[in-house]
This record gives structure tokens, sequence and C-alpha cells, in this order.
């Protein structure tokens, strides 16, 4: 099968090379899956899942890329809940070769039903993004409707997520980003919008929920905009700064069935739209995760037509 291969960490996207591996055979409690598309975090060529196995062994060349949709083409042995040629999307183990390829090897509680009129082009955007906005404002965040959420890179594929699911919760949000983003900011549901760059980012006032995509100083200086009792949640690694009288959460994001079902549902009702920019080939991957200039909304590759 085609797949994307990972050999040099230093070389990050653009140490990207188009290969030819063995197609995955699926282990207990496995599925494998005909990927149609799959989405890429570019970031995750620094994380050391990437390049190692559980026990720290090399484990390159690596095949990158957690998100897919697709369709089931055999089951492992014990395997539940899924069958041979159901449609899926989901997002793969962190420690095995991903979905920039033909086929991936997955297990079945990653995955959850795709429905008909939900294109894999979408279903292939949704996992990272609408599962990190989810778990971050629910499980970790525990929003309330009323309460006011500040959300960093409003704009972003993460970002847009979050925003729509804190407004429909009944959440007053704030986005930051450039101000290039102010608009798209606004069309995804934030009420306000904060330039990083023009504008003082403490005159927003006390938040109850800060979601930090972005971190550094930027993430520093939102732990003092946290009230008491609120809630600085970051994707961004550990959190170097914490409110004076809340809490701070950093998290990795997991896999959750019931969770994917939430937020397809959302989308096929019009409640949810996934931020997608470029939309690109297997073998223009490389070209695509190495832009010459900046581009909105997340990359997604269309394995198949």
């Amino acid at each position: 099968m085609k797949a994307i291969v990972v050999t040099d960490q230093a070389a990050g996207t653009a140490g990207m090379t188009l290969a030819e591996r063995p197609v995955p055979q699926a282990a207990i409690n496995d599925v494998v899956v005909e990927i149609h598309a799959s989405g890429f975090v570019p970031n995750e060529l620094t994380w050391p899942p990437t390049w190692t196995d559980r026990l720290d062994r090399d484990r390159t060349p690596s095949i990158p890329g957690h998100e897919l949709a697709g369709v089931v083409t055999a089951l492992g042995y014990g395997t539940t809940g899924l069958s041979v040629r159901q449609r899926v999307f989901g997002l793969a183990d962190w420690y095995r070769d991903g979905t920039l390829a033909e086929y991936v090897a997955i297990e079945a509680r990653n995955l959850a039903p795709l429905p008909g009129d939900v294109d894999f082009t979408v279903g292939a955007s949704l996992p990272i993004s609408g599962l990190t906005a989810w778990q971050g404002l629910f499980q970790h965040g525990r929003l309330q409707a009323g309460q006011s959420v500040l959300v960093h890179g409003a704009a972003g594929a993460v970002g847009s997520m979050v925003t729509q699911l804190a407004k429909e919760a009944g959440a007053y949000v704030i986005g930051t980003g450039r101000a290039a983003d102010r608009q798209a900011a606004l069309d995804f549901g934030a009420q306000a919008f904060v330039d990083l760059d023009n504008d003082v980012l403490e005159d927003v006032g006390a938040i109850d929920l800060v979601f930090d995509v972005i971190g550094g100083d930027i993430g520093k200086r939102s732990a003092g905009l946290v009230r008491a009792g609120g809630t600085l949640v970051s994707i961004a690694g550990p959190v170097e700064a914490r409110p004076a009288d809340g809490l701070a959460i950093d998290f990795v994001v997991e896999a959750d069935r019931g969770q994917l079902g939430e937020i397809v549902q959302r989308v096929r009702d019009g409640r949810l739209r996934p931020h997608i920019g470029t939309v690109a080939t297997l073998d223009d991957a490389v070209a695509a995760f190495n832009p010459k200039q900046r581009r909105p909304g997340k990359t997604i590759i269309r394995v198949r037509p």
C-alpha cells in the first residue's frame, strides 16, 4: 500500500516521503480500515510516540496521522461492535502506524459509525479537533450555561470547534487570534474578539474558563484572567502558570465512541461546522504539509476519490 512515512525527527514535515508499506493485519480487538480520508496535526512530528513504541524503542519508519474516515475491510479475533463494509471514523493510537496511508489497523473501540450522509472528508476532520474541544470544555472544564469562555486560536481547527460547542452550551465566548482571524472567529460564534497582536488581552476581565491552544507567554498571562473557582484548560503542554484561585488542567485527547457520535450528530443537523482548509491527495500530501504560505483551516488528505 502507499503511505507517508517519516524517519528523521529533525527534518519535521520536510522529511515526509511517499513509500510502499505492507498492508497491516488485524490483531485481537482490531479492525482494518480502508482509509478514504485522513487528518494530520503538524506538531505530531514532535511527539515521542511518533518515533518510539511504549518501551521507548525506535519504531521508524513510522506512518503519521491519527484521524481517519473509511470503510472496515477486516475484523480481528474477538472484535465486536463493528462489521465489514461499515463506514467509520475515529482516532488511531499514538504509538502505532497511523492514517496517512491506504489502510490502517486500529482498535475497534477507537472508531464510531460514520453516517452515510456525512462525507469522508468531513469525518476525517472531526476526531482530534472535535474530541479535544468536547473533552476540554465538558470533561475537564465542566462548562455550564451562562459562564464566560476565552478561546485562544478561535478560528483554528480546534478553536473553531471550541467556540461553536461553547456557544451552543450557552456560554459567552470571547475568541482570540490574529487580526485576519477576527471575522472567521465571529462567524464560528464568538461574541467578542481579541487581536493578540494589537489588543490588550487583560482587558477581557475575569473569565470562567480559558481554553488555551497556544501556551508560552499567552498561556502564562491567561492564568491571571481566570476568576475564583474557574479553570484554565490547555492542550499546549504542561501549564507554566496557574490561576491564583482556580484549576489548571493540561490533557491529551482520547478516543471516545460516544463523544464522536455526539459530535457527528451536531454536524449532521447543522449545529457544528468543521473548519476544513486544503484538501489534497495522498500523492500530494508532502507538499500540502509544507505550504509556502499560511493556510487557514485543517488540511485533509483524500486517500481515495
